[in-house]
This record gives C-alpha cells, structure tokens and sequence, in this order.
C-alpha cells in the first residue's frame, strides 16, 4: 500500500518546525548565557575596583602609627582571602558561588568596620587621602550591590527560559544548566551594631 505524499510533506513540515525551534532555542539560550557571562564580569570589575583602591587605603592608615593593628591587620587577611578565590563564570555552582561571596562579604565588612571606628582617631579622619576613600567607599558599595542584582536578574531571566517547555528538552540535549544566583550575606537580617564596631 502506497502512502501518500501529504504524508511525507506533513512528517517532513514537521522535522522541519522541531529542526527550527532547536535552533531557535540553541541561539536565544547562548545570548541569555551570554548575558550571564557579561555582568558576572561586570560583578568582577566592581569587586576589583574595591581590591585596587584598598591598596592605598594600608599606606594612609599606616601613615596614621596610633591607628588600630588588628582592624588593619583583619582588613589586610580579608583582601588576601578574597583575591585567593577565583571564579570562573563556567563554574558558577551554587556552592562555588557561596564561597566567593563569603571570602568577599569578609573584606566588606572589615572595610566596614574600619569605616565605622576611624571616628575615634581623629587624624585618621583628618587625613584628606582617607576622606577621599571614604567618599568613594560609598560609592564602590553601592556599585557592587547594583553589579550582583543585575547578575542575579540576567540569572534568573537565564534560569526561567532553559527551564520552560521545550526548551528543558533542548537545554539538556545542549548541556545548558542552570547558574547560581548571590544570596544575602549570613546575618544580613540583623542591622549591624554600629556602637560595638567603633569600641
């Protein structure tokens, strides 16, 4: 028995539509990741810039002798772990991920810290070179709390599409998988003891 060649046009229009959607879904999930890759290097740029400026920051508190050891010290410790940890955008595993961001939520909070008691020496804070950190402190703050909410969009926008059917189907075949999102520094629920950080 003859099939029929609207048979072979139906079975052949239809490869073609799966053939199309494959790629179509193949294209859109290598941009997404690729939006992914770009603002975690723009995450990486801002850490950066803290760990470039803080360089300077030990020469003008070491200028400053009476100034605290041991917050320098925990500050110079914090900036050696954090630059220890490197992160490649392949390897953004949630575990991987939680390490990075603890070595980095370390030396921000020693930074912190040192920001909150430099109020009990006053040449420190007379320092003009220490009151410009101090200006852009800040600002470098804020720039990396900016930098991780749009990785942590561009993730979940990444996240949503290979997840959603069909595209689970061809993220597997793909091997596309899902990236880790920053989470909130452990504690971050409780407001900082701004008194106890200056004794």
């Amino acid at each position: 028995m003859k099939r029929p060649k609207n048979s072979y046009l139906i079975i052949g229009g239809i490869l073609l539509l799966i053939f199309f959607n494959g790629c179509s879904s193949y294209n859109s999930m290598v941009t997404k990741e690729e939006g992914v890759t770009a603002q975690w290097q723009q995450v990486e740029v801002a850490y950066q810039a803290r760990m470039d400026k803080t360089k300077n920051l030990f020469e003008i508190v070491l200028a400053n002798a009476d100034y605290e050891k041991g917050t320098l010290k925990e500050i110079i410790e914090a900036r050696s772990n954090a630059t220890k940890i490197q992160l490649n955008v392949e390897n953004l595993t949630e575990e991987n991920l939680a390490k990075y961001q603890k070595a980095q939520d370390q030396f921000g909070q020693s930074l912190g810290r040192l920001m909150a008691i430099s109020e009990n020496y006053p040449q420190l804070r007379a320092n003009e070179a220490f009151q410009g950190f101090q200006a852009q402190y800040e600002g470098m703050e804020n720039r990396i709390a900016t930098e991780r909410v749009r990785f942590n969009e561009g993730g979940r926008d990444y996240n949503t599409y290979i997840r959603r059917f069909p595209r689970n189907i061809w993220a597997g075949l793909f091997g596309f998988e899902k990236k880790a999102y920053f989470q909130s520094a452990e504690g971050a629920e409780t407001a900082p003891d701004i008194k106890s950080m200056r004794e």
